[in-house]
C-alpha cells in the first residue's frame, strides 16, 4: 500500500504464527487460509503481501502484516453476517463501518500473544492509515467515539 519495507517496519503473520489468528477469527465465524509464499492472495485489496477477504475466508500469507490481517478480518466481523455472503475482496460499505473496523483491529491485537494494541497502532501508522488527530493512538484514544458506540451497539469489543 505505502511502499514500506515490511521485512523491518512492520510485524508479519510468519513472526506470530497462524494458530493464534486462526484461533481469533473463529470465534467471529471467519476461516484463516494459509496462502504459500509467493502464491497471489485471494481477494486482497491491496495485493502483493495484503490479506485477502471472500465470504467467511480470510486469506494471508507468512509475509503479511498482521495488522492487514486483523484489518480485513475485522470488515467482515463488523458486517452483518448475511452480508459476509457477498464480500468478495472489498468488504467496506461506509465509514462508520471503516472507522469500526481500525478500532476492533487495536482491540483485537490484545488478543493474539507478542502483539497488542501498542505495536498493531504502531505498524498501521508506518504503513501509512491516515487519522484525523495524525496517529491511530491519537485517533484511538481521543477521537473514536462513534466506532466504539457503533461496535457497542453490536456486542463486539470496542474498549
Amino acid at each position: 500500500m505505502s511502499g514500506v519495507d515490511t521485512a523491518t517496519s512492520v510485524q508479519l503473520l510468519g513472526e506470530i504464527g497462524f494458530d493464534a489468528p486462526r484461533a481469533l477469527l473463529e470465534r467471529y465465524g471467519l476461516e484463516l487460509l494459509e496462502v504459500a509464499d509467493g502464491e497471489i492472495i485471494p481477494g486482497s485489496y491491496w495485493g502483493e503481501c495484503e490479506a485477502g477477504v471472500i465470504g467467511s475466508r480470510v486469506y494471508a500469507r507468512a509475509d503479511t502484516p498482521v495488522h492487514s490481517l486483523l484489518h480485513e478480518a475485522c470488515h467482515l466481523i463488523v458486517i452483518p453476517p448475511a452480508r459476509r455472503a457477498t464480500v468478495h475482496t472489498d468488504a467496506s460499505d461506509s465509514q462508520i463501518e471503516e472507522d469500526s473496523t481500525c478500532c476492533l483491529q487495536i482491540v483485537l491485537a490484545d488478543a493474539l500473544p507478542g502483539v497488542g494494541r501498542a505495536r498493531q497502532m504502531a505498524d498501521m501508522d508506518a504503513w501509512g492509515y491516515s487519522f484525523r488527530l495524525g496517529s491511530a493512538r491519537a485517533w484511538f484514544e481521543r477521537d473514536a467515539e462513534d466506532a466504539r458506540a457503533w461496535l457497542a451497539e453490536r456486542g463486539l469489543p470496542h474498549t
